[in-house]
């Protein structure tokens, strides 16, 4: 039962944080960003990708929030990508004027507002399928909009995306018999290789997927079709995806944070970012630290972060912690005990109200579980910025 605010006058839950308190005094569990780390990854991309004469349309979806999408405008990108229509909405209304979405749709409710904000800004979304195309036309007429739409290829994923260019080709004829759908191109993104740990391997699989990519490319400009855009790539292949002349747009994300599972790549090239996202965590409870496992517990778990990709890193001054090792979480804790093979022991566990930062696994559905960052410049905070579009999975 949810009391009526007379019945509960003055009581409300305060923000984590406040601009201008100590770093060490936040509230946790609360995501925290190092804004010093975060720009120099924003700049170290943008100017990778300007210097290969490539568009970067960054993935909101790692992030959800429209500060950052503007921040990443301001600093060249050409707009954004969101992978849900409804996650779409809070960046419109914040004033981001170009938006894909980086994947199909399927109901008429999301064709609908997919129109309905593509009277706003210039909006663009995928196909694999001939219905799809219908529905999209429907939805733009009755909106009285224009809808961009890419032709997405199968380039090794195995997920969505036609298998070859005379498929394609198919799509885009169709498309091309609505006037109020507008060809825009070919999305070519395989995520199964973001992953790939060691450097060779994946430099090799974006090769493959780049290649499938030029010959559908090359096989509709022998029909007659132009692809005047190529988007896709990631995070853990965009060296390559850059270099590779085949695409003319790069859809990175997580980049700006780099969690923990793509800390673990090997990156023996020139694009190499910073861990710059963490979840501030405290010491709850030591009750544990003098047995024989000790162990100090904190108040992170399961409904903190996510764990698809591992468990998160400790992190100590100036890096991965040596001594300490987050080991298991429950939903609403966290054990750390010490790393004994690097010759840690009990004395090296933080002790009780102690502050403890840890990186992510994956930062996509982690972020999902905040209403904000709070944003660090050294040991002050500096700012909170809102996940807007946290939970719209629409």
């Amino acid at each position: 039962m949810t009391l009526p605010d007379s019945a509960t006058p003055g009581l409300r839950l305060a923000p984590p944080a406040v601009a201008g308190q100590p770093a060490a005094t936040i509230d946790t569990p609360s995501l925290v960003l190092d804004l010093d780390v975060f720009e120099r990854n924003l700049a170290q991309m943008q100017q990778a990708a300007d210097k290969a004469g490539v568009h970067l349309r960054p993935h909101a979806k790692a992030h959800k929030c429209p500060a950052i999408a503007l921040a990443q405008i301001a600093r060249g990108a050409v707009g954004i990508c969101c992978q849900k229509v409804s996650e779409a909405l809070p960046f419109v209304q914040a004033g981001v004027t170009d938006i894909h979405i980086s994947n199909e749709i399927a109901g008429t409710a999301k064709a609908a507002l997919l129109a309905g904000m593509a009277r706003h800004a210039r909006l663009s979304v995928c196909v694999d399928d001939a219905r799809q195309i219908g529905a999209l036309a429907e939805a733009a007429g009755h909106a009285g909009s224009t809808i961009g739409v890419f032709v997405e290829i199968d380039v090794g994923q195995g997920r969505c995306g036609v298998a070859d260019a005379p498929a394609a080709l198919r799509l885009v004829q169709a498309i091309g018999a609505h006037a109020r759908l507008e060809f825009r191109g070919l999305q070519a993104y395989h995520g199964g290789i973001q992953h790939v740990r060691d450097y060779a391997s994946r430099r090799q699989a974006a090769a493959d997927a780049a290649a499938r990519t030029a010959a559908v490319v090359a096989e509709l400009a022998e029909a007659g079709v132009a692809c005047p855009t190529v988007t896709g790539g990631g995070s853990g292949s965009v060296e390559f995806d850059l270099a590779s002349g085949v695409y003319t747009e790069i859809q990175p994300g997580s980049y700006i944070f780099m969690d923990a599972d793509y800390g673990r790549n090997d990156y023996s090239g020139a694009l190499r970012f910073e861990h710059s996202l963490f979840i501030a965590s405290t010491v709850m409870s030591v009750a544990a630290a003098t047995r024989p496992a000790p162990r100090v517990v904190l108040d992170a778990g399961l409904k903190s972060m996510a764990v698809d990709s591992g468990l998160p890193l400790v992190w100590g001054a100036a890096g991965p912690d040596q001594a300490l090792a987050y080991v298991a979480a429950n939903d609403e804790h966290g054990i750390v005990e010490p790393l004994t093979r690097a010759g840690a022991s009990a004395a090296s566990l933080p002790a009780l109200g102690t502050q403890v930062l840890l990186v992510p696994g994956h930062c996509d559905p982690t972020l999902n579980l905040y209403d904000e960052i709070v944003g660090v410049r050294g040991q002050t905070v500096a700012c909170l910025w809102p996940v807007a579009a946290r939970g719209l999975s629409r």
